[in-house]
């Protein structure tokens, strides 16, 4: 309360109380004028300011949320709004043609609108009140659901036919591969004939067993004798190359193949006068034919004798590692024998590297005749003849080999086929093909390796 004011009570009884306001007072017993006055508060209300702030801010996040939450649910609508209508046009498409649908049909259309409607559920249990769109969307996938139950049971019929069909062709599938995987037995063609129409398959491979010198020993060649003076008699030869994979200094024979199992009874011989090179070594009625050491001579070796009994050059060809097979170097020289004879594969410089086929006399080593084809011998793996025609290899991996090439000389033309061979170790160095029994004799990596060959018939 301020202090007492005296004012003359001439004047009047109401008191004025300048600057503030007018304020109606009393006179006491004194005739002193009193009064009461309520003055501002002079402190500015700061915390009353800042809590304000806080509950604004407050508000205006809790704003914002429910504004995201608007425009996610805007983009969920639409989302399903879209996929409704997708629903739609399939329904629509199923009710307008007369394909017949499985019932994989059936499930995947029930799927997506169980998947719809258990997301609009979620979606207006989180919208407060009530909303149109959700409502609408909500009916429309109820009634997509009617509809596709409806059309269901409507194709049930052709259901019935389609698995009845189903059931049938698995039945003939089945009978299928009950034919594919029995056992049928090959084509027999004799021993040294050719009245077949070439490699249609080839077995596994059986390996015989290392070659006697080791492993260390990895280029090399062996087979067996095609003998038309003895076809009666087995010679089975090995001539595994010196560790340098060139040098061939040593060969051996066994009399039969269980001789050769139990590497008893065997003659071991040294390659007189210079020695042989290459793994391109073959036998032939009782002859062994080989490069003659860094020349391009072939020798003939009498294996009864052991003597060189003819040495013949053989004109232009390459020699020195010029032309030989990828991975298998210094055989620039392979000698082949068919049904027919005796045959060298190699290369000259005029013929740039490409494989040369020349049929040889046996008994002299003239050439009697040669075919030039387009295949590069270095791109080649190995090589071997029959019949008459040339088949090449070369490796898919380092388990497997392809024959891919062929050349057949009877009619000069060449060809791709692709027979798969399987391979115990990385790189075969010799394959020798024997017509009396009709095997492959493979050098591979210093293991003595057969396959069998399946010949298909002559296609009319």
């Amino acid at each position: 309360n301020p202090p007492s004011l005296h004012v003359d009570n001439l004047l009047s009884e109401t008191c004025f109380l300048q600057p503030f306001a007018n304020v109606t007072g009393s006179l006491n017993d004194h005739r002193v004028c009193q009064c009461s006055v309520y003055l501002p508060d002079p402190v500015f209300p700061v915390q009353k300011v800042e809590m304000l702030e806080i509950t604004a801010q407050v508000l205006s996040e809790k704003f914002d949320r429910e504004l995201t939450k608007v425009s996610q649910y805007t983009k969920a609508i639409e989302m399903y709004e879209q996929k409704i209508q997708n629903l739609t046009i399939k329904v629509e498409h199923m009710e307008s043609t007369s394909v017949s649908y499985m019932e994989l049909d059936f499930q995947l259309l029930k799927l997506e609108i169980s998947e719809m409607e258990r997301l609009v559920t979620q979606l207006k249990s989180t919208l407060v009140g009530s909303n149109v769109i959700v409502e609408q969307l909500y009916i429309e996938i109820k009634n997509l659901t009617l509809m596709v139950n409806d059309l269901e049971s409507l194709d049930k019929n052709n259901i019935l036919a389609i698995h009845r069909e189903i059931v049938a062709l698995q039945n003939r599938l089945k009978e299928c591969e009950k034919h594919r995987n029995q056992t049928t037995k090959p084509s027999y063609f004799p021993p040294g004939s050719c009245g077949h129409g070439g490699i249609v398959n080839i077995s596994q491979p059986y390996v015989v067993q290392l070659n006697w010198k080791g492993f260390s020993f990895k280029y090399g060649s062996w087979g067996r004798d095609y003998s038309l003076r003895t076809p009666q008699k087995d010679l089975y030869w090995i001539a595994p190359l010196n560790t340098d994979g060139r040098l061939l200094e040593y060969y051996r024979l066994h009399n039969s193949y269980d001789d050769l199992l139990l590497l008893k009874n065997a003659r071991e011989l040294k390659i007189p006068y210079g020695y042989g090179e290459g793994s391109g070594t073959t036998v032939y009625n009782n002859f062994m034919y080989y490069n003659i050491y860094n020349s391009r001579e072939i020798g003939k070796l009498d294996l009864n004798t052991n003597t060189l009994t003819v040495r013949k050059t053989l004109p232009n060809a390459a020699y020195g590692n010029r032309f030989s097979y990828a991975g298998v170097g210094w055989q620039d020289m392979d000698f082949a024998v068919d049904e027919s004879g005796l045959w060298v594969i190699y290369s000259t410089e005029d013929n740039t590297g490409n494989i040369m086929i020349s049929k040889l006399n046996e008994t002299t080593l003239d050439v009697l005749h040669t075919w030039n084809t387009r295949q590069y011998k270095p791109s080649i793996s190995n090589a071997f003849i029959i019949c008459g025609v040339l088949y090449a290899t070369r490796p898919v991996n380092t388990r497997k080999e392809e024959i891919f090439y062929t050349y057949d000389t009877n009619t000069e033309q060449e060809g791709k086929i692709s027979i798969i061979m399987d391979k115990m170790l990385e790189t075969i160095q010799s394959i020798n093909y024997n017509p009396s029994d009709q095997v492959l004799y493979v050098y591979n990596d210093g293991y003595l390796v057969k396959y069998n060959l399946i010949f298909q018939p002559v296609l009319h």
